[in-house]
């Protein structure tokens, strides 16, 4: 894996979770997780999970972590909530 692909992983986990910090430490963790799972391609995932965790801020690392056990957070944010067939817009962006 390239030295720059998992900076660049680490960087986007911190600001994910720098954006929900502000909803506390338990909510952002599990924000950050539902984003990660959503938005995340697998290969992505599997090589952030293959990091030992450097240069993770707590709640990007606590996310990391609960996805590595297999856990799927429910849906936190507006942002990660695809609308129903019958519903305006048709996609995430609502």
């Amino acid at each position: 894996m390239s030295g720059s692909t998992i900076e660049t992983l680490r960087r986007m986990a911190n600001q994910i979770a720098r954006n929900f910090e502000v909803m506390g430490h338990i909510d952002a963790v599990e924000a950050t997780a539902d984003h990660i799972n959503m938005f995340w391609d697998p290969r992505m995932k599997s090589q952030i999970f293959a990091d030992a965790g450097t240069d993770l801020s707590p709640i990007a690392k606590a996310a990391i972590e609960e996805l590595q056990k297999g856990e799927c957070p429910p849906h936190q944010t507006r942002a990660t909530e695809f609308n129903s067939a019958h519903e305006i817009g048709q996609s995430d962006a609502g």
